[in-house]
């Protein structure tokens, strides 16, 4: 590994502007208040990119300056005419390269698809558009998303926000760093397998894993594939809650996309957040009762956080897994196996495109391949009977807590820990099971700063709802927030020079 300095720990710190330093939900009020125009945003944007990019490797594939700078202009003309596209007008965004944005490559980071030009915006990207976001570029990912460490053979790893000897965490890894290092106002991703709560947790910012359907995508298999979803990032519970609303919604295309409202009323957001937790009942899994390898100090961290939610007057008590986590895992590893092969099975079928998959990705797709129907529908009802058991559970309990990840940020170079506190990882996932809960429950999740570790690294915990209590787990992390004082601090190279 590499031995830890401060002079890897952060670059030598610079100043960035003030404009790339508000939450995203005060750039909303100042450009359309007309503090500051669309045009300054995206140079002062472009600039900061320009300066913290290269630390960290997150933005990729980037849009030229001067189309960028008339997109700009011409949000301007909009607001001088009365008219605002929505909460993201003139916001600069870099999209998660699993997602199609019109006129970008979408590698999904593999040499197989790279160069390929979208020729249209997925529906989450339109939605996102349609609110005003100006489309500067990609945030980077693992190859096919397959993985909680973002590099690739196309563009490298992306590196964390906090150390650039570690890594950012994946899949969202290029989206997290990139909203940690101020080069995005919030950011989008995508969840299978915690891939916006492992990243967040890792760069010490906010990622929302929504209820299934919530964010719905255009998928090949729109009733099949039922484990991943899109969903926001941020550095503020507002923030994410306001760019919850722009991608959710029912569209035609999904048929198992939610056609319920995000929340009920007509308070703003800001008010709709607010809730008296006095009363909540949290259970905390921590390790599952030993389950789980856990770095040491993981816990102790999560745990000490959680209690400034108890200090609010919530309850929080420790709890048992309902459900066997070896038949849950077994579960979750056939469905995904399933998933993968029927994704990438095309490729691996022709040797000569075979080789260019990593090998993680070759043997989720030889595991998937040979599963009969049969066992496939096994685990679904093991699913099943994993989600009526945790049901259960929120029957004693209003929300569930346990960390975000099992160790904290690794070396950038490792792709995979092959052992967490002297445990050994049987497969390049296990070392993320502690994710696998909430996305076979199709439940939200949300991802929090925890704080740092002795050596500086950042860890969150999840807190997890009942299916479709979205806005209340956005409303316990909202008092969680308050009583941190905020979150999302400034990574070291930010900082002022001391």
């Amino acid at each position: 590994m590499t031995p830890l300095s401060d002079s890897n720990r952060a670059a030598p710190a610079f100043a960035p502007s003030e404009i790339v330093t508000w939450d995203a939900t005060t750039l909303s009020c100042h450009l359309h208040d007309r503090v500051v125009s669309c045009r300054e945003v995206m140079n002062a944007y472009l600039d900061h990119v320009d300066a913290a990019n290269p630390l960290v490797n997150a933005i990729v594939s980037r849009h030229e300056r001067a189309a960028l700078l008339a997109e700009a202009d011409t949000a301007d003309r909009e607001l001088t005419n009365g008219h605002s596209r929505g909460w993201m007008h003139g916001f600069p965004q870099a999209i998660k390269d699993l997602s199609d944005a019109r006129g970008l490559p979408t590698t999904q980071g593999s040499p197989l698809l790279a160069g390929q030009i979208a020729a249209a915006d997925s529906l989450m990207v339109a939605r996102m558009r349609d609110a005003g976001a100006i489309v500067i570029g990609k945030t980077n990912t693992p190859e096919f998303g397959l993985g909680s460490q973002s590099y690739n053979p196309v563009f490298g790893a992306t590196r964390n926000a906090f150390d650039r000897t570690r890594t950012a965490g994946g899949s969202s890894g290029g989206a997290a760093a990139a909203l940690a290092m101020r080069m995005l106002p919030v950011a989008d991703g995508s969840d299978m397998m915690g891939s916006l709560r492992n990243p967040a947790a890792f760069n010490d910012v906010i990622g929302f894993r929504p209820s299934f359907g919530r964010v719905p995508g255009l998928a090949a298999d729109p009733f099949g594939q039922q484990l991943a979803t899109n969903g926001p990032m941020g550095r503020t519970i507002a923030d994410v809650a306001r760019l919850l609303e722009i991608q959710s919604g029912f569209d035609r295309r999904a048929p198992l996309s939610l056609g319920e409202p995000l929340r009920r009323g007509t308070d703003t957001v800001d008010t709709a957040l607010e809730r008296d937790v006095r009363g909540l009942r949290i259970g905390w899994l921590g390790d599952w009762g030993g389950h789980l390898a856990m770095e040491s100090g993981v816990l102790a961290l999560c745990e000490a956080a959680l209690n400034r939610l108890v200090e609010c007057g919530a309850e929080l008590d420790a709890c048992d897994t309902p459900f066997d986590p070896d038949t849950l895992w077994q579960s979750w590893t056939t469905l995904r196996h399933w998933a993968v092969a029927g994704n990438l099975g095309d490729y691996y079928a022709d040797p000569a495109t075979r080789e260019r998959l990593k090998p993680e990705a070759q043997w989720e797709v030889e595991r998937g391949l040979p599963l009969s129907a049969q066992e496939i529908y096994a685990a679904n009802v093991q699913r099943g009977d994993a989600y009526h058991a945790w049901s259960a559970l929120f029957e004693r309990f209003d929300y569930l807590a346990m960390p975000s990840a099992q160790l904290f940020p690794f070396d950038v170079d490792t792709h995979w820990p092959s052992e967490i506190a002297g445990r050994p990882m049987d497969t390049y996932h296990r070392w993320m099971e502690v994710v696998v809960p909430a996305s076979m429950l199709g439940a939200p999740a949300i991802s929090l700063p925890a704080g740092l570790s002795e050596e500086s690294l950042p860890m969150g915990f999840q807190l997890i709802g009942r299916p479709r209590d979205d806005w209340g787990v956005l409303q316990l992390a909202r008092a969680y927030e308050k009583a941190s004082g905020g979150l999302a601090r400034l990574p070291p190279a930010l900082q002022p020079a001391r």
